[in-house]
């Protein structure tokens, strides 16, 4: 009778193993859900890493175009068409100008990976000589 105790029978056997092989689902479940936060956070860190980007070429382009004085176009529509077009649907270009000098600032919403939550916004300016 001590031996049964220490050697289970083939049902205790096969009702361990698929024990474990539900353990083994609800493991690979929480390590892959942590993989995706993981993951949709990398996502969304180049997303406001681009906006960023993107906010510092269109400021520094409609400034540069702005600042000439024979352009053929002005520097807030060069400042959009500097952009990707699904950062400025959202963006906002305001163009300041000075005694000899104009600056440009651009504002992005960083948009979001999950809809419900909500990054902000990234601000880029830069100034530019008159000439």
């Amino acid at each position: 009778m001590v031996t049964h105790a220490l050697h289970p029978g083939p049902r205790a056997s096969r009702a361990r193993k698929a024990r474990q092989k539900g353990q083994a689902a609800i493991e690979y479940v929480g390590v892959l859900t942590l993989l995706l936060v993981v993951a949709m956070a990398v996502v969304q860190l180049g997303i406001a890493v681009y906006a960023a980007q993107q906010a510092g070429t269109a400021s520094r382009s409609g400034a540069r175009v702005e600042s000439y004085d024979r352009a053929s176009m002005d520097g807030r529509s060069a400042a959009y068409a500097s952009m990707s077009g699904w950062l400025a649907d959202d963006a906002d270009v305001r163009v300041q100008h000075g005694f000899d000098e104009v600056t440009v600032t651009v504002e992005i919403d960083i948009p979001a990976v999950i809809p419900m939550f909500d990054f902000g916004n990234v601000t880029k300016r830069a100034t530019m000589p008159r000439g």
